[in-house]
């Protein structure tokens, strides 16, 4: 029983003793813990406060290194906005101009469709041919107040004839031109969906052009109108006509020149003109040239009359001299001799040393020679 009791003691003495060891450590513990924060308050702080410190210098650097940075950066940026502004304007613009093309493209696709129905028209093709024709004259220098007609009308032996241009040339000859714009043929064509009709049309263009050829050389010009060589121009306004043509029809410069007929597009027929121009051009120079000597020959024969005058007035200023020289002898050998007698009477206070003396006149003309040296 007392071994019992004993041991309960024990025990609860040892539990006791535990538990105020373990609130003694406790307490140990937290006297550990605060001093221990106390002095790691104190040397962290003062270790922030270097650190802090250390970074504000550095943190200055550093702004002071990456500040033109972002200046550049800023700059760039504002280039930027104006860039993206001037391409939004840009873009803007070009877009109004591509709408504004779109509706100009339909536009000259309408007007187009309405010229090829215009030259579809005989009278609207034949207007415009001679308009060309007219124009070719004037690039050429010979405009219509000069020497060429358009519309000249002639009546010959199958009615009346009407060329669109007659060319003058010097001495009152003249060229026959007639335009012609074959172009149903040749519209067809570039309007056709397959190449064999293409082609066909092509064919059919140049028959046409064949066809004008023989219309025009049965016309005989050259019989009705005078002082016309044995041959007529036929005009086409427009190189691509002709080439075309000539591709499916290599004979026709042939042909045409076997019927008396001479093709002609704008530039050929510049050329044809122009050297009539030059013709034009001689005559004048001929004629200039006639008139300065006729002007030469009559300005020699008024010099030759001036100098006869000439002549003839030097003769009677000699003849003048020598009365004016007799006269003075007079003078001197009559007079003065009289007046001497005067003097020595003394008459006046005045001597005869007070007159102007007489002088003789020693001046001889010279004769114009009218023989020309060599």
């Amino acid at each position: 029983m007392g071994v019992l009791v004993c041991g309960i003691l024990t025990r609860s003495g040892v539990l006791f003793f535990s538990k105020k060891l373990k609130s003694l450590s406790h307490e140990a513990l937290f006297d550990n813990s605060t001093r221990f924060l106390e002095i790691a308050d104190k040397y962290f702080s003062s270790y922030v406060k270097e650190a802090k410190k250390d970074f504000d210098i550095k943190g200055n650097e550093i702004l002071g290194t990456i500040d033109p940075v972002k200046q550049t950066l800023d700059k760039y940026e504002a280039h930027l906005n104006i860039m993206e502004k001037d391409r939004e304007k840009a873009y803007g613009s070009i877009s109004e101009k591509l709408l504004e093309m779109g509706k100009n493209q339909t536009l000259l696709h309408i007007e187009t469709g309405n010229l090829v129905k215009a030259l579809r028209v005989p009278h609207v093709r034949g207007r415009w041919g001679e308009i060309t024709l007219k124009r070719v004259a004037e690039l050429a220098g010979m405009t219509e107040h000069c020497d060429f007609f358009e519309q000249l009308s002639s009546e010959g032996n199958k009615g009346s004839i009407r060329p669109d241009m007659v060319v003058t040339l010097p001495e009152n000859r003249k060229i026959i031109i007639d335009s012609k714009v074959p172009l149903m043929a040749y519209l067809d064509a570039l309007e056709a969906r397959g190449e064999e009709e293409k082609v066909e049309r092509m064919k059919d263009h140049s028959r046409q052009v064949l066809v004008h050829i023989s219309n025009l050389s049965s016309k005989n010009y050259f019989q009705q109108i005078p002082f016309t060589p044995e041959f007529v121009v036929l005009f086409i306004p427009g190189e691509n006509f002709f080439s075309a043509a000539l591709t499916y029809n290599p004979d026709l410069i042939e042909k045409g020149i076997e019927k008396g007929v001479i093709l002609a597009t704008p530039t050929t027929l510049i050329a044809l003109l122009k050297a009539v121009s030059y013709s034009w051009k001689q005559k004048k120079s001929y004629e200039n040239a006639e008139e300065i000597r006729n002007l030469g020959k009559e300005l020699f024969s008024r010099l030759c009359n001036m100098a006869d005058n000439m002549n003839h007035l030097g003769k009677d200023i000699e003849k003048c001299v020598a009365t004016y020289n007799r006269t003075a002898g007079a003078m001197e050998t009559r007079v003065m001799s009289t007046a001497r007698k005067l003097e020595n009477l003394e008459l006046s206070s005045q001597t005869l040393d007070d007159l102007q003396k007489i002088a003789y006149s020693k001046t001889m003309t010279r004769e114009i020679n009218k023989t020309v040296s060599k």
